[in-house]
């Protein structure tokens, strides 16, 4: 296996496309889900779960790590890929995103963000070159820059600052990164919702020359059109031939949507968040388990599902073991939603491949209904 990254397109249907990313710990096969594993740990999964899912990458967070159990610590253990036992490609976010969630904790300014850590209130410092150094020690294959992560809705003045300053960062990180064979940068495009800073954002990142781009900034807020609307006008403007990662996104309904417009990556807490209190996704539908109409359902969530949790567990079950509080419900419909995810993308790649892309997402859509209505598109937490 060749010890270069790399980005190879496949088939088109329109905007969309399947592609392949090549690291040396294996390939990524495009449209894809990174299934989150914020602290080296897909919750309630197994890591050979995930893989036999389908996944080909996980996620991790620098934010989480630095502060449990260490970057330096997960070095000396041999990296992160040896410490989940999952030897497979990993991306990590730089933590600009859980950086923000802290609002009053932190301190930001042109150096970097000095923040407490909601662990212990201790006192830490993430400039765009420790975001770096933080990720080569833990060995990620795909590395994040540091950014400015604007929660929406802001004020212009807001939105264009914290723009400006990641296009400051991507530039420092990019120098700080250097040359790493096998392992690729990615820069984050920002600018909320507008159209003007959106588009200066992206050239200005593609003008770096990244090994691939990152649309950051949406799913903190904004309704869906408004999310698809500034992918409509940001896309165009990065390079074709390099990956394109929406973060943070999403439920089914925008996964489909997004790769209708070219996106090739995703990551999103959703199904595992989803898992654990409750909810589960399936062909037909959202059903929530801790509905009083589930208690003497003898059906499988899908019987044709290749997922055991679809298909050999009755919803009678699920739903005594989630009113329980049982821990295996919760593993149970973990696994339930990251298969059904996998699903979604392999259906995607080979719609794409065929075609019938359009088909195929009216289909789906049409299988969503089947549940009595509960809609593919919730509220989707960012991760």
């Amino acid at each position: 296996m060749s010890d270069a990254f790399g980005f190879t397109l496949g088939a088109s249907d329109g905007a969309a496309r399947t592609g392949t990313v090549a690291t040396p710990r294996g390939e990524i096969r495009t449209p894809a889900f990174m299934p989150v594993g914020t602290a080296a740990t897909v919750k309630a999964m197994y890591p050979g779960q995930v893989r036999a899912a389908g996944a080909d990458i996980v996620l991790g967070n620098v934010y989480h790590l630095m502060l449990r159990p260490g970057a330096a610590r997960v070095a000396r253990l041999g990296g992160l890929h040896k410490l989940m036992n999952w030897p497979h490609p990993i991306l990590t976010d730089s933590g600009g995103f859980q950086v923000m969630s802290l609002s009053a904790l932190r301190k930001l300014d042109e150096t970097g963000v000095t923040f407490q850590s909601h662990l212990d209130g201790s006192r830490h410092v993430l400039t765009p070159e420790r975001a770096i150094e933080i990720q080569g020690l833990l060995g990620s294959d795909i590395q994040m820059q540091l950014d400015e992560c604007v929660r929406l809705p802001a004020s212009h003045e807001a939105v264009e600052a914290a723009m400006r300053l990641s296009l400051r960062w991507a530039e420092r990180c990019r120098v700080a990164f250097g040359e790493q064979p096998g392992r690729a940068l990615f820069g984050i495009v920002q600018g909320g919702v507008t159209e003007r800073l959106r588009v200066e954002s992206a050239r200005a990142l593609a003008d770096l020359d990244l090994k691939g781009y990152a649309v950051g900034g949406l799913a903190v807020g904004e309704p869906q059109a408004a999310m698809l609307a500034t992918l409509d006008v940001t896309l165009p403007h990065l390079p074709v031939a390099k990956p394109r990662y929406l973060m943070g996104v999403g439920t089914p309904d925008d996964i489909v949507e997004a790769v209708r417009r070219g996106i090739d990556m995703f990551d999103c807490v959703l199904p595992t968040r989803a898992g654990r209190h409750g909810m589960a996704y399936t062909r037909g539908g959202r059903i929530n388990l801790r509905n009083a109409r589930h208690a003497d359902d003898i059906r499988p969530l899908d019987p044709a599902s290749s997922c055991e949790a679809a298909s050999t567990y009755s919803r009678a079950y699920l739903h005594h073991l989630v009113k329980a509080g049982e821990i295996l419900g919760m593993m149970l419909l973990t696994w339930n939603n990251i298969a059904y995810y996998q699903d979604l993308m392999a259906g995607l790649r080979a719609a794409i491949s065929a075609g019938r892309l359009a088909d195929f997402i009216a289909e789906t859509r049409e299988g969503w209904a089947g549940e009595g209505g509960q809609a593919a598109r919730a509220n989707s937490p960012s991760s």
